[in-house]
């Protein structure tokens, strides 16, 4: 049976978090400290005793759940080899540390940069999303496609959930007719602008600029990506990648199918909270679920 390492995005946060790590292991310490120099301010401040609101902020929150994520893997599971991973969103940025792509503060930087831009494209272009609950996924696109204004399938997170995204009005429209058609949920959600959608790409550039001056390596095992939802092996393919998923929907279902597929009987959560567990469990009951030892929250 293959293990998967599956890894967290934006809104697995809580205050806290992260600082059980760094008061029992010299190694995560060590880590925290050299990315508190990296970002340019203590983000430790933030994640161990900072505000729920301070910790909503683009900008804090993506870099919080990537160290979070990374460190406990690398402290908790090194002993654990995985065959293949894959992360949500941002937490694909943790997956490729995780798989050897790129180096930690390579790819904190990136986080960071990526962070940044996705807040100014927020400030820029306002946006927001919502949670679709309890239709077919076809049943959202087609909607979505009939709505005048940016409204697309942002998270595809497990069979009769996902997100949609784009422009305030659109996504209200959306709502009021996914809810006529039977949605047992269509909701806002409280988000600082409309991710993986169109209105995201003033970001783009920045990203592909930062990503183009980073050295990525040959991964030792497959990360399933976004994007794609199959295993990507090549370095160059995966960098390409990561800058089409600004603009593109998650693909999590079709991922964690795709993983199960290919072997994995074993899904480790890396990071805060315990989200996409579920979302497995929902997608592929017959795998097991689990997260490192000594996991917080």
């Amino acid at each position: 049976m293959k293990t998967a390492f599956v890894f967290p995005g934006q809104g697995s946060q809580f205050v806290g978090m992260g600082k059980d790590l760094y008061e029992h292991h010299a190694t995560a310490r060590n880590l925290f400290e050299q990315a508190n120099e990296i970002l340019g301010f203590r983000i430790t401040d933030e994640m161990f005793s900072g505000s729920d609101e301070g910790l909503r902020q683009t900008r804090v929150t993506q870099p919080a759940i990537f160290l979070h994520s990374v460190i406990l893997a690398m402290v908790h599971g090194e002993h654990v080899q995985p065959d293949m991973v894959a992360g949500h969103s941002l937490g694909e940025f943790s997956a490729l540390v995780a798989n050897k792509t790129l180096l930690f503060e390579d790819a904190l930087r990136l986080v960071a940069a990526r962070a940044e831009a996705m807040q100014l494209a927020c400030e820029q272009v306002p946006g927001t999303m919502a949670a679709v609950l309890g239709l077919e996924d076809k049943q959202v696109e087609e909607i979505c496609a009939t709505i005048s204004g940016v409204v697309v399938p942002a998270n595809y997170n497990c069979p009769g959930q996902l997100v949609i995204s784009g422009s305030v009005e659109a996504v209200q429209a959306a709502c009021e007719l996914l809810k006529a058609a039977g949605a047992k949920r269509a909701l806002l959600l409280p988000v600082g602008g409309a991710f993986h959608s169109p209105l995201m790409e003033p970001a783009r550039e920045k990203l592909a600029s930062a990503i183009a001056a980073t050295t990525f390596h040959d991964p030792i095992c497959p990360v399933y990506q976004n994007v794609t939802a199959y295993a990507v092996n090549d370095k160059d393919a995966i960098r390409k990648h990561l800058v089409e998923q600004l603009t593109a929907p998650v693909r999590w279902t079709q991922s964690i199918q795709a993983m199960w597929n290919d072997g994995a009987g074993r899904f480790i959560e890396c990071g805060p909270g315990k989200v996409l567990q579920g979302l497995v469990k929902k997608i592929a009951p017959e795998a097991e679920t689990g997260g490192l030892a000594a996991q917080e929250g």
